[in-house]
């Protein structure tokens, strides 16, 4: 394959993979794309091409599946369209890096044989995948967005998301995908069936765990979610504060019976202890409690001022959160940078992260976990903080990406969050998505994006814990790393034959 065409082609096959998430869901095109990539790079000769092959493919996805970066930028954060464009550009090559690695492992992995040769190949591609993505979960605080076993949240492998997480579903999806391509050039049936075994058994195997419950359901309670559809560009404006107070106050007023009102990330466009008279004026209207996204400044015994992207109740406790997004809630290379686009300058972009671990916040007897905005699609962190917990709950403003793909992609991770501890999710937004999801990852009620209103609805606590919840990605890393060695052994005995 010349490199001009193969370079067309993995940028093709990555810019294919995000139409198999949310919101479009078509699944089969993420077998399609990471088949794609394993046939392409079992017949790229070099690891430099293997490299690069890999990088346009990170190009093709992140170009896509992340466009909505642009949004942010240019639209709400008033960057001028070529220094959003070169940003963006910036962060796609950044992130293709990755992809690029995983190309030039595999290539090492697989040298000797065509890639398309065997299980042995499958296996090793399927597992730096996996691989890769867990990596994305912390490396430089991580990127945990556009994995494969999102694509599959409504099939038959969502039976794994308890046990294995979403990286289990990842590696499933993952070596069906080379299995497939390996199929035609076995040389006999046996042969045939044999590579089709593997994914087959997993994919019963993940059918048949969909029938067990991992958590009892338990005691219910009645809740709001307010959606008060603050537009993003007039949300800091001072002068409008006083409508958006107003906005917030009418809107909980319609959930004034209810256990649990949650209002959203930074939903008062002001420091807490300033919003503080009005909250309390408006928490005084309801027979329940009041759970609220805010901006918290605290400043300690020796003067320093902090501000924290905070989750408040009032029954009792603070969450800080924890995992900030870059040039969302902080500004790397602040000198540098600070003051360059209005988006650098706002309240929210000079955050601290919480401590770890905390305590949960009490609402109406119950423990709740938080998880703010970005935090909800690491699955380790919701899976250890919401130990304990009765439910989960979320808090965004997703108001930052538009009408773009981010919000839905976003809401499509706390499902898996729901699925992977067997929790229900309260997911609270400002403009969309706003929904209730049960503990088996279903939306039993949401509100459409882009419109004022509150979802009422009742969810029900659970008791008991997921293997997931228990022991996070160690089984599944464990058995990654046993096939790596075996993989390892596998390509040396490959070497000494070919010399």
């Amino acid at each position: 394959m010349s490199a001009i065409l193969r370079t067309l082609a993995v940028l093709a096959a990555g810019a294919m993979l995000p139409f198999a998430l949310a919101p479009f869901g078509i699944f089969p095109l993420m077998l399609v794309s990471a088949g794609a990539l394993f046939w392409i790079l079992g017949r790229t000769r070099t690891g430099v091409g293997a490299f690069w092959a890999g990088w346009w493919f990170g190009v093709g996805k992140y170009g896509v599946g992340a466009s909505w970066i642009y949004v942010s930028i240019h639209v709400f954060g008033a960057a001028p369209p070529a220094l959003a464009i070169a940003l963006v550009a910036l962060f796609v090559a950044g992130m293709a890096l990755f992809t690029g690695v995983l190309g030039l492992v595999f290539h090492r992995v697989a040298a000797g044989s065509r890639a398309g040769a065997g299980m042995a190949e499958a296996l090793a591609f399927a597992a730096l995948w996996t691989a890769l993505e867990w990596v994305l979960t912390w490396f430089l605080t991580g990127f945990p967005w556009l994995f494969a076993g999102y694509a599959f949240i409504d099939t038959p492998l969502t039976g794994l998301a308890p046990v294995t997480g979403v990286l289990g579903m990842s590696f499933v999806a993952v070596l069906t995908a080379a299995c497939l391509v390996i199929l035609p050039a076995q040389d006999s049936t046996r042969r045939r069936i044999l590579v089709l075994a593997a994914p087959a058994t997993l994919w019963v195997a993940a059918w048949s765990l969909q029938s067990v419950a991992w958590t009892e359901r338990g005691a219910s309670r009645s809740v709001a979610l307010v959606q008060a559809n603050v537009p993003q560009d007039a949300k800091w404006d001072r002068d409008r504060l006083p409508e958006w107070k107003a906005r917030y106050g009418d809107l909980t007023a319609r959930a004034s019976d209810r256990d649990i009102v949650v209002w959203p990330e930074a939903a008062i466009p002001d420091y807490y202890h300033l919003a503080k008279p009005f909250i309390d004026d408006t928490v005084q209207t309801l027979s329940g409690d009041l759970v609220q996204g805010t901006v918290l400044a605290e400043v300690d015994e020796g003067g320093t001022f902090t501000v924290y992207n905070a989750a408040v109740s009032t029954s009792g406790g603070i969450y800080r959160k924890r995992r900030l997004v870059p040039f969302g809630d902080y500004v790397p290379f602040e000198s540098a940078l600070r003051g360059l686009i209005g988006f650098f300058d706002l309240p929210m972009s000079r955050g601290t992260p919480g401590a770890e671990p905390q305590p949960h916040l009490k609402a109406s007897g119950w423990d709740l976990a938080m998880a703010i905005c970005y935090e909800i699609a690491y699955p380790k962190a919701v899976a250890e903080h919401g130990r304990g917990a009765d439910v989960l709950v979320t808090v965004s403003n997703d108001t930052w990406f538009g009408s773009s793909i981010g919000p839905l992609q976003h809401a499509q991770m706390a499902r898996m969050r729901a699925l992977e501890n067997g929790k229900y999710v309260l997911r609270a937004t400002n403009n969309g998505v706003t929904a209730v999801i049960d503990d088996r990852g279903v939306v039993v009620a949401e509100l459409p994006q882009f419109e004022q209103g509150v979802l009422t609805g009742i969810v029900q606590a659970t008791s008991g814990s997921t293997p997931f919840a228990r022991f996070l990605n160690a089984p599944l890393l464990s058995v990654l790393a046993i096939a790596a060695v075996g993989l390892g052994v596998v390509s040396l005995r490959r070497r000494r034959k070919a010399t």
